[in-house]
């Protein structure tokens, strides 16, 4: 391996890592949401303030991590059948974050019928994502 690949790896690590991070916390954000009640506009409109800003740093972490992963494929031959389950997982993740911002689009316009419990399972998604992702590239299972 050489030195290039080593930085690229790193660098590629660090940014998925980051912006798993958001993903982590912005349905937590919609947690939130979801127990505020009708007459609470203040927190309500701080929270989706709070959301938009969240989705959209996430969303900058998400472009390095994807081009530094295709770097890492394409420009290294990065291969095996564990790459192609973990290319599966990460159109889950790309699929995850944009129904994050489509979830907090429906807080935004008062349209929000899902339940509290509801996002409550949704936040976990992330975590079940991420442990997909770094068993299929440390196990390399198959």
């Amino acid at each position: 391996m050489t030195s290039g690949y080593l930085w690229i790896k790193a660098f590629h690590i660090v940014f998925v890592a980051s912006w798993f991070a958001g993903l982590f916390y912005l349905p937590r954000i919609l947690v939130n949401l979801a127990q505020v009640k009708e007459d609470s506009a203040a927190e309500r409109e701080r929270l989706i303030v709070m959301g938009l800003r969240l989705y959209r740093f996430a969303s900058l972490l998400m472009v390095p991590a994807l081009a530094l992963g295709v770097w890492l494929w394409l420009g290294y031959g990065v291969s095996g059948g564990w790459l192609h389950a973990k290319l599966v997982v990460v159109v889950a993740v790309i699929g995850y974050h944009h129904v994050c911002r489509s979830l907090l689009r429906q807080f935004e316009n008062r349209s929000n019928r899902r339940s509290e419990r509801w996002f409550r399972v949704f936040n976990e998604v992330s975590v079940l994502l991420f442990i997909a992702a770094v068993v299929l590239v440390v196990v390399k299972p198959f």
